[in-house]
C-alpha cells in the first residue's frame, strides 16, 4: 500500500532549499522541450542519458516559447543546473523534489509556480498520483513531472506539434493554461472509472456477495485522496483568475475559470460518491447482520423444537423403579409418539406465524 505521507526526516535540520528527493520515484530524471512560434513548433534534442543532458539545458533567451519538459525529480543536480539558468527561487526547487505538495500557487515576481497533482486510475494497482509542477516565466514554462511512467500532457505535445489549435499562436501563459487542462481532464478519466467500480460494487452488495468490506474500505480511501489533491487546487485556480500577474494576459482569465468551474464539478461529484459509498456500506453490514439474524432465527427454531423432545428423554433417562409407562409394552412407542406430535404441532404453530 502507497504510504499517506512521505518521510521528511532525512531533511531534518537542513537549511530551507536544500534539495533532498522525498517521493516515491527512483528512476533517472529525463529532459526533453519544444520550442514554438506561429511559424511552428520544433523539438529540442538531448544528449542519450539524463546525466549527459545537464550541460544542454536550453536557455530561455531565444526567440518563440519554449516548454522544458522534466520526467523525474530525483537527481538534484539536474534540478540545480535547471534552476541557476532560469534563476528560480531555491524554495521553488526545494518544493519540486518535496513531491507530496499540496496544490497551489506561488508568485516569485519573473515567475509563477503552480502545484497539483496528476491523477490516473488502474484497476489492478488502484488510483495512481504524481506531482506536476509548472513554471511560467517570460516566454517559457518548465513542467516537473514526479513519474516517467504517466503522460499527462501527451495531448499538448501532439497539438504542438501538429499545429492545431491556437497554442501556436499564443504565449507561455496560454501554454500553462493548456497543461493545466490536460491533468484536469484526467481526472474526469478518473472519476469515469470509479464510478465504474461502485456500480459494480453497488451490483455485488445487492446480489448478496459478502466479504466487500476491504473493497468498499479501499475505495472509499482513494475517494478521499482524491477529494485532498483536488479541494485545495480551487484556491490555486482562483489566484490566477483573480490575481493577475503580468506573465498571465487578462483575457485568458476565463479559460482559468472554466477550469475552476470543472473542479467545482469534480468535487461535488466525488462528495456524491462518498454518500454512495457511505450507503453501500451500511446496506452491506445490514445485510451481513440480517443473514447473521436470519441463521440466528433459524438455529433458535430448531432448538426450540427439540426442546421437549430433550426434556422427556432427560426424564425418562433418570433411573427410578416406578415411572409410567416405564414396563409396558407400548410405553416406547408412545413415548415416541408424544414427542413427534409435540415438534408437529410446534412446526405447524411456527409456520402459520410465519416464523418457518
Amino acid at each position: 500500500m502507497r504510504r499517506t505521507i512521505n518521510r521528511r526526516s532525512r531533511k531534518a535540520g537542513l537549511p530551507p532549499g536544500s534539495l533532498v528527493h522525498i517521493g516515491h520515484g527512483t528512476g533517472d530524471t529525463e529532459l526533453s522541450g519544444i520550442r514554438y512560434s506561429s511559424g511552428g513548433a520544433h523539438p529540442i534534442l538531448f544528449q542519450e542519458g539524463s546525466r549527459s543532458s545537464r550541460s544542454d539545458v536550453p536557455s530561455p533567451e531565444r526567440e518563440g516559447v519554449l516548454w522544458l519538459q522534466v520526467r523525474g525529480v530525483t537527481d538534484a543536480s539536474t534540478i540545480q543546473k535547471i534552476g541557476e539558468i532560469y534563476r528560480l527561487h531555491p524554495l521553488l526547487l526545494e518544493d519540486v523534489m518535496n513531491t507530496d505538495q499540496r496544490p497551489k500557487v506561488e508568485d516569485y515576481g519573473d515567475h509563477l509556480f503552480v502545484v497539483l497533482r496528476g491523477l490516473h486510475f488502474d484497476t489492478t494497482r488502484g488510483l495512481q498520483q504524481n506531482q506536476v509542477c509548472l513554471v511560467l516565466g517570460k516566454d517559457y514554462v518548465i513542467s516537473f513531472e514526479e513519474s516517467d511512467e504517466e503522460r499527462n500532457f501527451e495531448g499538448v505535445e501532439h497539438r504542438l506539434m501538429d499545429g492545431r489549435g491556437r497554442l501556436l499562436q499564443e504565449g507561455a501563459d496560454y501554454l500553462l493554461y493548456s497543461l493545466l487542462d490536460s491533468v484536469v481532464d484526467h481526472y474526469f478519466a478518473v472519476l469515469e472509472s470509479v464510478s465504474d467500480e461502485i456500480e459494480m460494487l453497488e451490483d455485488e452488495v445487492l446480489s448478496g456477495k459478502e466479504n466487500l468490506l476491504p473493497a468498499i474500505h479501499r475505495l472509499k480511501r482513494e475517494l478521499i485522496s482524491l477529494r485532498k489533491s483536488i479541494w485545495p487546487l480551487r484556491e490555486a485556480l482562483v489566484f490566477l483568475d483573480r490575481q493577475h500577474s503580468s506573465l498571465i494576459d487578462e483575457d485568458l482569465s476565463v479559460f482559468f475559470r472554466d477550469i475552476y468551474d470543472h473542479c467545482i464539478h469534480i468535487v461535488d461529484t466525488i462528495e456524491s460518491f462518498r454518500d454512495m459509498l457511505s450507503g453501500l456500506l451500511d446496506v452491506h453490514l445490514s445485510s451481513i447482520s440480517t443473514r447473521l439474524n436470519q441463521v440466528m432465527k433459524l438455529l433458535t427454531l430448531i432448538t426450540t423444537i427439540f426442546m421437549p423432545m430433550t426434556l422427556i428423554t432427560g426424564i425418562y433417562g433418570m433411573n427410578f423403579e416406578r415411572m409410567p409407562f416405564l414396563h409396558s409394552n407400548y410405553g416406547f412407542p408412545m413415548i415416541i409418539g408424544i414427542m413427534a406430535m409435540i415438534s408437529g404441532s410446534m412446526i405447524y404453530f411456527f409456520r402459520k406465524k410465519r416464523w418457518l
